[in-house]
């Protein structure tokens, strides 16, 4: 090798050794980076927000806003209106350009597949309003429908926006969005962020959309049916539960009750099946925008061998069956409502349900 030759090697060795890391690789080594990201995306919703509270007009912005520490942060329901009265803006009272601001606010502060999510449920339920699906009652829904003594009534109109505590970059405040099988309840403290307790439920949970099938909960349903069967013997002997549960045991007006775990504990798992566990989990903690949803994602993956798998019902899937995850900072329930075509789900921590660990004022 000439001179020449060998000049050229030590030069490229030494510009591979002071290139930087890859952009992933940095963010992962950077917490400063993950914290600007998260701020950087508080900004964002803050701003998204501010747009809507601009739109409206004086009545409008006295009817979305709400002091932090009142009652408004425990007013969610999975039950529709005509058994539930929500407080807030109305979708339907809302005029195109109003919907779209507040459509806008919702994609920020969601994942891109979080907002698909509440689509979806949003969308389902204005076929419930068209359909003969939901007859049933309250528990199940109906035709909509209004008349004397405030009948059930459903549909995209009647989903209700709320702010709890002005928007805000740096002070803790709430977007409340929810309506009949849907409750997100977003707090904010700077950079900071908590999705629990929230309440992503379906009804139908499959229907036609522009051609398409819609499962708003069907990633749920197949990853838990997947992970259950995936188990051997002994471990569903673990998890399966020696008793029934048919509905969420931590749903509305549940806050601060808490429940020991069952099941089977994730460190009897192998890595194989801890990594599916954490899939189902991410189908919830994902919801909300990635800046957040991803250090919410490593901590509960740090505390996965005190994280129980419990379930109870068939394990076949296509069957209703409930399922739960539950470990030190995490409850979620899935919860068939007598039948796989009404889904009732939960999400909680009960560390920092509200806020409680973040909003301290």
């Amino acid at each position: 090798m000439t001179a020449a030759a060998r000049l050229v090697l030590l030069v490229c060795a030494l510009a591979t050794a002071a290139s930087p890391l890859p952009l992933s690789a940095q963010r992962a080594a950077s917490p400063t980076a993950a914290s600007n990201s998260q701020a950087a995306t508080t900004a964002r919703i803050v701003t998204a927000a501010k747009a809507v509270v601009t739109s409206l007009d004086e009545a409008g912005r006295r009817k979305v806003q709400f002091p932090f520490d009142s009652q408004q942060k425990a007013k969610w329901s999975n039950f529709p209106s005509g058994i539930f009265e929500r407080d807030g803006i109305k979708m339907g009272d809302l005029t195109a350009a109003q919907k779209d601001a507040v459509m806008n606010l919702l994609s920020v502060a969601l994942s891109r597949d979080g907002f698909q999510k509440v689509r979806d449920i949003m969308r389902g339920d204005e076929v419930l309003k068209t359909t003969d699906g939901g007859r049933g009652g309250p528990r199940g829904g109906g035709r909509g429908r209004s008349g004397p003594g405030g009948g059930l009534i459903f549909g995209e109109d009647l989903y209700y926006l709320a702010f709890v505590g002005a928007p805000s970059t740096t002070d803790p405040w709430m977007l409340q969005f929810g309506g009949h099988h849907l409750a997100i309840n977003l707090t904010m403290a700077g950079s900071q962020a908590t999705m629990a307790p929230s309440l992503p439920a379906a009804q139908p949970a499959t229907y036609a959309f522009e051609g398409r099938t819609v499962r708003p909960l069907g990633r749920e349903n197949d990853k838990a049916f997947a992970l259950i069967n995936a188990l051997d013997e002994k471990q569903r002997g673990q998890a399966i539960l020696g008793y029934r549960v048919s509905d969420l045991v931590l749903g509305p007006g549940q806050d601060g009750r808490t429940i020991q775990p069952e099941g089977l504990k994730a460190s009897a798992m192998t890595p194989a099946q801890q990594t599916m566990l954490l899939d189902i989990v991410r189908e919830w903690a994902g919801i909300m925008a990635d800046a957040y949803a991803e250090p919410r994602i490593q901590e509960i993956r740090g505390s996965i061998n005190d994280t129980y798998f419990a379930w109870s019902g068939p394990t076949i899937n296509g069957s209703a069956a409930y399922f739960r995850v539950q470990g030190p900072t995490l409850v979620i329930e899935y919860a068939p409502q007598g039948s796989v075509e009404h889904i009732h789900t939960i999400y909680r921590d009960p560390t920092n349900d509200y806020g409680a660990k973040i909003a301290k004022r």
